[in-house]
């Protein structure tokens, strides 16, 4: 998943510097939102970590 926000991110620069403001807004929040979710899943599988030892 992490994989993915950085191709979007990858995206919504590239778009940024052609101009492509659209499209770089709509892959710049992709990306954010895969991100968070990505930090999200790993928060809580280290917490899960924690607690099964």
């Amino acid at each position: 998943m992490l994989y993915y926000a950085l191709v979007f991110l990858v995206v919504a620069l590239i778009a940024g510097v052609l101009g492509f403001g659209g499209v770089a807004g709509a892959s710049a929040s992709i990306a954010q939102v895969l991100f968070f979710i990505f930090l999200v899943l790993f928060v809580v599988s280290l917490v899960m970590r924690v607690m099964r030892r």
